[in-house]
């Protein structure tokens, strides 16, 4: 359903390992809002929950709920430092179009 680049899981497991509270790994969700219409949210998860896919590489854990993985299905998640800035980056199949901060789509 959803690939981390090796950049992404490198990134995910230095949050892991800096965490207040232990983690099994995170959970990629979709919301509305933003300004395309739909939103990602991500963070540290400890457990997953009833109706989550839960995918793994290279040790690290992905929870997705049941209502955002229609929107997920094939996304590539990287991660990506520049001079201007750094962070995750969805390349995602499903969506129509996107803001262009890239952190919602349609």
């Amino acid at each position: 359903m959803i690939t981390l680049t090796e950049n992404a899981v490198a990134a995910v497991k230095a949050a892991l390992s800096r965490a207040d509270e232990p983690a099994e790994g995170f959970r990629i969700k979709v919301e509305a809002g933003g300004c395309a219409g739909l939103k990602y949210l991500m963070g540290l998860e400890s457990v997953s929950r009833e109706g989550d896919a839960i995918m793994e590489t290279d040790g690290v854990k992905v929870f997705v709920d049941a209502n955002s993985q229609p929107h997920l299905a094939g996304t590539t998640v990287d991660f990506v430092t520049d001079l201007e800035s750094s962070g995750f980056v969805f390349d995602n199949p499903n969506a129509r179009g996107k803001c262009a901060c890239g952190k919602s789509f349609g």
